[in-house]
C-alpha cells in the first residue's frame, strides 16, 4: 500500500495536467519574447504549413494562452462570454460560459485567459474577475470588482490582462477610493488597495517588474503611469502621460533600471529611469515614432521595434538614446511579438510578416494572410513549442514553425 501512495505522489507533481504552469499575456515576462530555439529562419510561399484551427469563438481579441498539454482561449457567443479548453490538435476538451460579455462596441471579450497554479483568471469587460478550476472550467470564486470595489467603467470596457505576483492578483479598479486592488490569488479576498490617482482604468494591461530586490506593479490610468509597491499597496511615483483619448493600452517594459512605455494616437513613447530604491523616476527621453495604442513593442539587443498607431510604417528606436535608427513600410501597423533573432508583425489588415531586424534596415522572410476568422485583426501572436498562435475573431489558427 505504500508503494501505491508512492506511485500516486509520483504521478501527481509529474503529470503535466499537474504541473505549476504559467500562462499570461505576452509571454512569460509580458515583454512579447519567446524563448524558442530552431524556428524556420524564412517562411515558404503562402505562409508556414497550417495545422488545425478552431472556429467556435465567437467574437473577441483574446490570444491563445498555451501549457503543456492545453490551449486556452475566451470568446463571446450571443453576449455570453467563456473559455475553452482544446488539445495540442484543436480539439474541444470543455467550453465553460462565466457570464455577460462586452457587445456594445468591438463586440467581445477583450482579455486572454491567465493560467496560474492550476487556475484560470479572466475579467470580462464589465470589471467582474473569474476564477476556474484549469483542468474542468468549474468556477472557484469571482469577484464583481465594479460593484464591490467602486469601480468605473470606460467607454470601451475594461480591458486588463491580469497578472499576478506569489499570493496576489492585481487589478485596476479606476474608483476614487479603491484604484488598484490585490486579491489573493486563491480565495479572491481584498489584499490590499490604494487610491493610486483615484483616475479611471486607461486600458492598461499592467506588469510587475523587480527592480533591486524591490517588487513594484506597474501600470496607467487616465493620465498617469503609476508605481505601486506590491507588498503593500504604498504608491511609490506617478508620472504624467496623456493622450486624447485616455487610451493607454499597451503593457511596460523594464530593462536596466528602466521603464519604457507607449500610448496610442500620436502621443508615443517616454523612457523612466528608477531611483536606486525604487520610490522615483526621471524621465529620459521621448520618440513619438513607435506609438500604435495597442499593438505593443519588443526590446532586442538594445533596440526598440514597434510600428506607428495608424499606417504603415514600422520603426527601431535605441533603447539608451531614444534616436530612430531606421524605419520601413512593410504593412499596415499592427502588433509585434520576437523570437528565435526574428519579429513576428501582424498587421491590422491581415497579413502576418516573418521580418529580420538587421544593422540599418528591416529584412521580410515571409509573409502570409490569416485564412480564417472576421473583424478585426487585434489579439497578439503567441509562440509556444515551434507553434505560432493567431487568433482572428471567432477562429484560432496554430502553425508549424519549426525547422
Amino acid at each position: 500500500m505504500k508503494n501505491f501512495y508512492l506511485l500516486i505522489a509520483i504521478l501527481f507533481f509529474t503529470n503535466p495536467i499537474f504541473s505549476q504552469e504559467t500562462a499570461q499575456w505576452r509571454g512569460e515576462n509580458r515583454d512579447g519574447i519567446y524563448q524558442e530555439t530552431n524556428l524556420l529562419k524564412e517562411w515558404p510561399s503562402g505562409g508556414p504549413e497550417l495545422l488545425w484551427h478552431f472556429d467556435e469563438l465567437g467574437v473577441g481579441h483574446a490570444s491563445a494562452a498555451v501549457t503543456s498539454n492545453i490551449v486556452y482561449t475566451s470568446g463571446t457567443i450571443d453576449g455570453e462570454g467563456f473559455v475553452v479548453a482544446l488539445d495540442h490538435n484543436g480539439k474541444l476538451i470543455w467550453k465553460s460560459v462565466y457570464g455577460r460579455e462586452w457587445v456594445e462596441s468591438w463586440d467581445g471579450v477583450r482579455t486572454t485567459p491567465l493560467i496560474s497554479d492550476g487556475k484560470i483568471y479572466i475579467m470580462s469587460a464589465y470589471g467582474i474577475i473569474y476564477c476556474m478550476n484549469k483542468n474542468t472550467g468549474d468556477i472557484i470564486w469571482t469577484v464583481d470588482v465594479m460593484n464591490k470595489y467602486g469601480g468605473v467603467n470606460i467607454k470601451w470596457g475594461i480591458t486588463e490582462n491580469l497578472v499576478i505576483h506569489e499570493d496576489k492578483l492585481f487589478c485596476t479598479v479606476g474608483g476614487v477610493e479603491h484604484n488598484v486592488i490585490a486579491l489573493n490569488k486563491d480565495d479572491g479576498k481584498l489584499i490590499w488597495t490604494t487610491q493610486g490617482e483615484s483616475e479611471a482604468s486607461a486600458y492598461c494591461s499592467p506588469t510587475v517588474i523587480k527592480h533591486n530586490d524591490k517588487y513594484i506593479f506597474v501600470t496607467q490610468t487616465t493620465n498617469y503611469i503609476l508605481g505601486i509597491d506590491v507588498n503593500n499597496g504604498e504608491l511609490l511615483w506617478k508620472h504624467t502621460q496623456t493622450n486624447r483619448y485616455a487610451v493607454h493600452a499597451n503593457t511596460p517594459i523594464y530593462h536596466d533600471g528602466q521603464i519604457y512605455i507607449v500610448s496610442g494616437y500620436g502621443k508615443g513613447g517616454v523612457m523612466l529611469k528608477l531611483s536606486a530604491d525604487g520610490r522615483s523616476v526621471t524621465e529620459l527621453w521621448r520618440n513619438a515614432d513607435i506609438n500604435h495604442k495597442s499593438g505593443g513593442f519588443v526590446l532586442v539587443n538594445g533596440r526598440l521595434y514597434g510600428s506607428v498607431d495608424r499606417g504603415n510604417t514600422w520603426h527601431c528606436i535605441d533603447w539608451k538614446t531614444g534616436r530612430t535608427l531606421y524605419s520601413a513600410n512593410i504593412f499596415k501597423s499592427g502588433n509585434i511579438i520576437y523570437s528565435d533573432g526574428l519579429l513576428y508583425c501582424y498587421s491590422e489588415g491581415g497579413e502576418i510578416a516573418l521580418v529580420e531586424p538587421k544593422e540599418n534596415k528591416f529584412e521580410i522572410k515571409g509573409k502570409f494572410r490569416v485564412p480564417y476568422g472576421q473583424a478585426q485583426h487585434w489579439a497578439h501572436l503567441v509562440i509556444n513549442n515551434k507553434r505560432l498562435y493567431v487568433r482572428h475573431g471567432g477562429s484560432l489558427m496554430v502553425y508549424n514553425i519549426g525547422e
